[in-house]
């Protein structure tokens, strides 16, 4: 069964950047098109980001567009989001999640991993 382990978050000011990475063990991922999902405190988890199978098509919510960058390396099964000019609003739990496809973004995978906490503060 596979594991999804997100890592890389913490405390930072607005305006400045986090890496996040999303290792997989269990079984590879490298043909499943990936995501980072979101969940702040009182909300719904919401998509992020998502990537291809090759890292050739990526996606992202118009909320992090120009500021978050998903990548992925297949090698090490792992998937990252760099995040700069970071906000506020920014603040909540990051996951990642196998999908379908990154023009539907829905999680595959019932088990998620723990999350990784980011928290910007102005």
């Amino acid at each position: 069964q596979v594991q999804l382990v997100e890592s890389g978050g913490g405390l930072v000011q607005a305006g400045g950047s986090l890496r996040l990475s999303c290792t997989a063990s269990g079984r590879t991922l490298s043909s499943n098109h990936m995501g980072w999902f979101r969940q702040a405190p009182g909300k719904e988890r919401e998509f992020v980001a998502g990537i291809s199978p090759s890292g050739g098509s990526t996606k992202y919510a118009d909320s992090v567009k120009g500021r978050f960058t998903i990548s992925r390396d297949n090698v090490k099964n792992t998937v990252y989001l760099q995040m700069n000019s970071l906000e506020p609003e920014d603040t909540a739990v990051y996951y990642c999640n196998a999908v379908p496809s990154i023009m539907a973004p829905l999680p595959l995978l019932n088990r998620w991993g723990q999350g990784t906490k980011v928290s910007v503060f102005s």
